[in-house]
């Protein structure tokens, strides 16, 4: 059997290099960042271009680090704009790659299993990767970066290792020149799925590299990682078995549906409340839309960093199948007053709506859940309602009075994609 061939291809400071395309303006050469001029200057800039990056400015740092010696343009953010780019080179790939050999990673990153189509296209796959990045070059502006590897994490680290450092900015590794190049190589975090916690604990056992991974007790390193260790060990070694269609085939046991936001300021108590209530309405018209039903939601609210409280959690169960907005909006809300500190601001609040399946009309009920079952069909009907009339006029067509509210958000937040502005604001 010959050799796999995978490209791990990334987008070159993607939300950065299509706002330098829309203005006409070379990615390459332009100091621009991605940012919200409507926030502080703490806000973090979601993307900053090669320039920049160039003269020691880092990706994701907050506006205020940005050195005042430097000229730059600040973009706002147009997460709708980037999706349509990120479509756009997708459909670039998919004339050249079935959809069944790749993955996508992110917005701006993709996995492709290139291993059939060096034959077919007679490349070799440096040329196969350079081929593609520069028709995305050509047809969008944006440039790229790829790795190349004999596995898809092989890949991942050409892509996030090598490329950088490669005129032509294509990294390419195999299992001996991993090791070869990459063993001695510091920090540690920079391989994926190693973060700074991970370091600090093979750190305490005198590991600092992919290579002391090798050299490590194995029985050590699972008595401190658990299951996690076999992953850590195959990757220091090279390994990596999944493939593109292990992971096309995978189905998770258990399903769930959440929402987050983090707040632009300390919210009171009663703020806060308003808020876990305009985002449990929203998450039950979502399982109406979908389907959907749960039996239990879980809510997780972070305090101020301000204070020295870390955060609360609880889980509300409700005992039977629903998706009905005022059942839930009432369980979330009870939930919040049983776990909540009222004397304590909040700044994050995440709520979660567990093991959701589908809604079976021909469900066995009983006599309890019949009755249940009567009185909230009203509900899901008019839940249906309101979808289709926001999905024909708009989100913000049809709303509740508590979203006029002063400390209210979801008004906002649906003309947002990701918690940033879409570009498509009103």
């Amino acid at each position: 059997m010959s050799e796999k061939a995978y490209l791990c291809i990334d987008l070159k400071s993607f939300y950065a290099s299509v706002e330098c395309v829309e203005r006409g303006l070379d990615p390459m050469t332009t100091k621009l960042v991605v940012a919200d001029p409507s926030r502080t200057d703490k806000t973090i800039c979601l993307a900053v271009s090669p320039a920049l990056k160039a003269l020691g400015v880092k990706n994701r740092c907050r506006v205020f680090e940005i050195p005042k010696s430097i000229d730059y343009i600040m973009a706002p953010p147009r997460l709708q704009k980037y999706i349509d780019y990120s479509a756009e080179i997708y459909g670039i790939y998919l004339r050249y790659i079935s959809k069944d050999d790749i993955y996508v990673y992110s917005i701006d990153e993709v996995f492709m299993d290139i291993t059939k189509y060096l034959k077919l296209y007679n490349k070799t796959p440096r040329e196969m990767a350079f081929f593609l990045m520069d028709q995305v070059t050509k047809e969008v502006g944006v440039r790229a970066t790829a790795g190349i590897g004999t596995n898809m994490y092989l890949a991942k680290i050409a892509l996030d290792i090598t490329a950088k450092h490669a005129p032509d900015f294509i990294g390419e590794l195999d299992e001996m020149s991993y090791r070869t190049k990459l063993w001695d190589h510091k920090p540690i975090t920079d391989f994926w799925r190693i973060g700074p916690g991970t370091a600090r604990r093979l750190a305490k056992y005198g590991i600092y590299t992919m290579g002391d991974i090798t050299l490590a007790d194995e029985d050590l390193l699972y008595k401190v990682f658990g299951i996690d260790a076999e992953l850590l060990i195959d990757h220091a070694w090279g390994y990596e078995p999944t493939e593109i269609k292990h992971i096309k085939a995978y189905k998770p046991k258990s399903n769930s549906l959440s929402r987050g936001q983090v707040l632009m300021r300390d919210y009171k108590f009663d703020e806060g409340r308003l808020i876990v209530k305009e985002m449990m309405e929203l998450l039950s018209l979502e399982l109406v839309e979908k389907g959907l039903v749960t039996q239990s939601v879980t809510l997780d609210v972070g305090y101020s960093n301000q204070t020295a409280m870390g955060f609360a959690h609880g889980t509300h169960n409700f005992n039977f199948d629903t998706n009905a907005g005022n059942l839930m909006v009432e369980g979330i809300a009870e939930l919040y007053d049983r776990i909540v500190d009222e004397e304590t601001p909040i700044r994050r609040v995440y709520i979660n709506c567990n093991n959701v399946h589908k809604y079976e009309e021909e469900k066995q009920l009983n006599f309890l859940e019949i009755a249940k079952e009567e009185e909230l069909s009203k509900e899901r009907g008019m839940q249906t309602a309101i979808n289709e009339i926001r999905t024909r006029f708009g989100k913000n067509a049809m709303f509740k009075g508590m979203d006029l509210e002063e400390a209210a958000t979801t008004l906002e937040r649906n003309l947002q994609i990701g918690g940033h502005k879409s570009g498509n604001e009103e």
